[in-house]
């Protein structure tokens, strides 16, 4: 699917705040509404917009400790990696799961509400995990940058 300068606008609008509605939308990229919905349906039905959210500060929900963790596996049997895989999903402190190249297999983003919590999580439930070989953690200091927006220009 092609998406032109208009949908790139509509892409950046709704990346920035997703509760605009579809007339403000259309008034900042100087369309009717009617037009503007059909694209953003479009967009929505390409799988482009995969989903609308509300972004959550962890810091105000007592999730303070951001830890970036990079597991690497025993084994790379199919077995092993689907038992991980489907493991990690059940994990609510584990918001991103990546599957990475160089020396470790994964790469998990965990909030936790602190030191405690985390090494609960790394000791009881990552580490005793079959196949789970290493895991090396590093925390977040200080929140530079966080977004979620693409860059669409």
């Amino acid at each position: 699917m092609e998406i032109d300068r208009i949908d790139r606008k509509i892409l950046n609008l709704l990346q920035n705040d997703a509760r605009l509605s579809y007339q403000q939308i259309a008034e900042k990229v100087s369309l009717s509404a009617s037009p503007c919905l059909r694209r953003i349906k479009r967009l929505e039905a390409a799988g482009i917009i995969k989903n609308y959210v509300a972004l959550l500060d962890p810091q105000k929900l007592g999730l303070g400790l951001l830890a970036y963790v990079s597991v690497k596996l025993e084994k790379r049997g199919a077995s092993t990696l689907q038992g991980f895989r489907a493991t990690v999903q059940a994990w609510p402190e584990v918001v991103a799961c990546y599957a990475m190249t160089g020396e470790m297999d994964y790469l998990l983003r965990v909030h936790t509400s602190d030191l405690e919590h985390f090494t609960r999580f790394v000791m009881d439930r990552l580490m005793t995990l079959a196949g789970v070989m290493d895991v090396k953690s590093s925390f977040a200091l200080e929140r530079i940058k966080d977004t979620t927006a693409l860059p669409l220009d």
